[in-house]
């Protein structure tokens, strides 16, 4: 056993290296030799507290998010009644359109609902577990990089983060893909530990399938992994290099399985992939969820940024309405740090770019393959890199997105804080001064920033951001104290201050337990619940705790849906209904529990065509034609036209084609008769094809529904229209 150093001391099990006896295999924490001690039972118990801690975190009341996006929530239903939705992630149990994204989320969530039965808690329950899952894979990664008191750090970090503890209670991709990357990151710290093929062939296949949840946002980590095992790893330099080779393979294969069955699969017999130009997985990859959501065409017959920003201006009230949560502020290097994004994600993200120069520095002169510093470039490069993609993105972002670098974050304030309180007594006076100047600006950073924060919120816990200002402040004066008589108490300060710094972001973690976060823009903010509104009392809609919809995520109220759902439960056609944009299908589905299908997809997909919906008519397919009544009139704006279109639905950036929904709307106007369901204009298309429509009102709405005029509207119409946007 190697003598215990004084930071061994302070941290008697969490960061202390003992030899083990040769032939222990899975101990390595270190290339030098040193190894990682065993478990005990007080390290048992902390662990059990941290996990046990963000479950009951993540589901305590997660029934309150009701269907929470319920785009992806309509996918989740259809899962649970058919296979084949669930494999191809299908937005309708009758197969006509997937959701614009690879179905691994959907996976999870359609076969839960199988087992169980689709309810908001058969849904979101894996959710939180998922997240459940990222914490204790942080914790097991920085573990074996810098010991159990820094994995505790970085699992408490990472599960306290805002947009972490929102995220995993809610439906969207995010959650599995962010899973699945920390899992590749834990595969490559130990590949890179021992130079093993059989965990970097792992780490591949995590990637592979991260890829399958949210196609090349899932592989933003990739260089990382890939520099840190080319650069760390115990072995000669073609070994490394023949291993990632078989990594990459591997990554290819989990991966490419689903693309070769989308291909081989006759696309006649499935659903069309939404998001692609021609039904083709590798289009959406490259063009829709690939360069276009960077260059700002991600939604290719979406709104132009000029549209969008025109339309928000116009809109003060909508835009407050939705919530910081539905866009993310302008493209730049302070984008992470403003607004919405700033409180989901950067309340540790200034101690954590301190973190990253203090161990690398502290480390610089270390042997290649020096473990902590590979763990340090791992979770640097993976934080810089994502981080730059999510500054300058020009497409629609949401600052959701930003859950993809909250693993780094927390695993970099966890190495960094342990590593600093390691060296701060070293016999090298540049090492001790960098350890104790580094340690307490990782914390005085955590606690300014925080206060900053927390200001923006100033009617919210007012006393909270003074208190943590002063306890930061404090903390990071004696946890630099050099005289070793005074350890103690820097011990006892830098704990005070770790434990300040995560109180911030705590509370709106907590805060978000008692709130609604439903639609396609959930926001962490206090006094935001239903996609960001405010919760004065004063919201127009929202989900009950069965998880029905009622309005939040849909085109209506409770009350006004009611006649609608029983009219739609009544017909026996293959597609119940058929409405514009599988967004506005998901939500009457969630509401009837029927089949209907999204002309049109998400984003005005090229499907059906006129002639294909006029075949399904003909063969008795389709029930009804539904579209939205609007209720106010008046005149003509600029904003209620974007919205009626879809934001302003003529670009064709990617060149995408037509909206094939006009044409659909007008034959159907020509052909059926209307009639007014609440809020809704309903088609019979079973009945023999007429003259047209017969209401004067069903004319209007007509006209709106597909030439682009429209009458002003409420917040509340505007926000139906609109949600469709806000779901990706």
């Amino acid at each position: 056993m190697t003598p215990a150093s004084p930071a061994a001391a302070a941290f008697p099990n969490g960061t202390s290296h003992l030899a083990a006896p040769q032939g222990t295999d899975d101990l390595e924490i270190g290339a030098d030799g040193n190894r990682l001690p065993r478990a005990t039972t007080r390290d048992r118990v902390a662990l059990a507290a941290l996990l046990v801690g963000t479950a009951v975190l993540y589901l305590w009341n997660i029934t309150v998010n009701g269907n929470a996006n319920s785009f992806y929530a309509g996918a989740a239903w259809a899962g649970s009644r058919n296979w084949e939705a669930v494999l191809f992630g299908s937005v309708d149990p009758s197969n006509f359109i997937t959701v614009d994204k690879p179905p691994v989320s959907q996976w999870i969530m359609g076969i839960s609902g199988q087992i169980f039965g689709y309810s908001s808690a058969s849904m979101l329950i894996p959710e939180a577990i998922m997240g459940v899952a990222s914490v204790a894979l942080l914790y097991a990664t920085v573990t074996r990089i810098s010991g159990r008191t820094a994995g505790l750090i970085a699992g408490a970090a990472l599960a306290l983060t805002p947009v972490a503890a929102m995220m995993f209670r809610f439906n969207n991709p995010d959650a599995a893909m962010v899973l699945l990357m920390t899992a590749a990151a834990y595969c490559t710290v130990r590949a890179t530990s021992r130079a093993s093929l059989r965990w970097l062939v792992l780490a591949g296949v995590a990637l592979g399938f991260a890829f399958l949840a949210k196609m090349l946002e899932g592989l933003m980590v990739l260089p990382a992994l890939g520099v840190v095992y080319l650069l760390a790893a115990p072995t000669t330099l073609g070994r490394r290099i023949w291993h990632l080779g078989a990594a990459a393979l591997a990554l290819v294969v989990a991966s490419g399985w689903y693309v070769v069955l989308t291909l081989l699969w006759p696309a006649s017999s499935r659903p069309y992939l939404a998001g692609s130009t021609d039904n083709n997985f590798m289009n959406l990859v490259l063009g829709y969820n690939g360069l276009d959501r960077i260059q700002g065409h991600s939604h290719a017959d979406g709104p132009t940024d000029a549209a969008l920003d025109e339309f928000m201006r116009q809109n003060p009230s909508l835009a407050h309405g939705l919530g910081g949560g539905m866009f993310g502020s302008a493209p730049g290097i302070g984008r992470l740090f403003a607004g919405e994004f700033g409180a989901e994600i950067s309340f540790l993200l200034p101690s954590a770019l301190i973190a990253l120069v203090v161990v690398l520095a502290l480390r610089g002169r270390a042997p290649r393959t020096d473990l902590v510093r590979a763990g340090a470039l791992l979770f640097g490069l993976w934080l810089l890199l994502d981080g730059i993609v999510l500054s300058y993105m020009s497409g629609t972002v949401h600052p959701y997105y930003s859950l993809a670098i909250a693993p780094p974050i927390a695993g970099l304030v966890g190495i960094g804080v342990v590593e600093a309180w390691r060296a701060r007594d070293s016999a090298t006076v540049w090492r001790a001064i960098t350890a104790r100047v580094g340690l307490g600006a990782m914390i005085i950073a955590g606690g300014v920033w925080a206060f900053v924060l927390l200001d923006r919120e100033s009617s919210w816990l007012p006393w909270l951001r003074w208190a943590v200002l002063l306890v930061t402040v404090a903390a990071a004066v004696l946890a630099a104290v050099p005289t070793r008589a005074r350890r103690p108490v820097a011990f006892i300060a830098a704990g005070c201050g770790v434990l300040a710094v995560l109180s911030a972001p705590a509370a709106f973690a907590i805060n978000g337990d008692t709130v609604a976060h439903t639609g396609g823009g959930p926001s962490v903010l206090p006094g935001h619940n239903t996609s960001g509104r405010d919760t004065s009392g004063h919201g127009t809609s929202g989900h009950s705790s069965s998880g029905h919809s009622t309005g939040g995520g849909g085109m209506g109220t409770a009350a006004d849906s009611a006649q609608l759902d029983r009219l739609l439960q009544s017909s026996s056609a293959r597609w119940a209904a058929a409405t514009n944009r599988t967004s506005s299908a998901a939500s009457l589905e969630l509401d009837a529990r029927v089949p209907v299908m999204g002309i049109g997809g998400f984003s005005n997909d090229p499907t059906p065509t006129l002639a294909q919906f006029q075949k399904y008519v003909a063969d008795k397919e389709i029930g009804y034609y539904v579209v939205t009544t609007p209720r106010e009139s008046g005149t003509e704006t600029r904003s209620a036209t974007m919205a009626t279109d879809g934001f302003g639905g003529g670009q064709r950036a990617s060149g995408r084609g037509s909206s094939v929904t006009a044409p659909i709307g007008q034959w159907v106007t020509s052909h059926y008769a209307a009639r007014t369901v609440g809020d809704y204009t309903v088609y019979d298309l079973s009945a023999r094809p007429g003259t047209g429509t017969t209401a004067a009102s069903a004319d209007t709405t007509s006209a709106q529904q597909n030439s682009g005029t429209a009458r002003p509207e409420t917040h509340s119409t505007t926000r139906r229209r609109t949600h469709h946007l806000a779901q990706s």
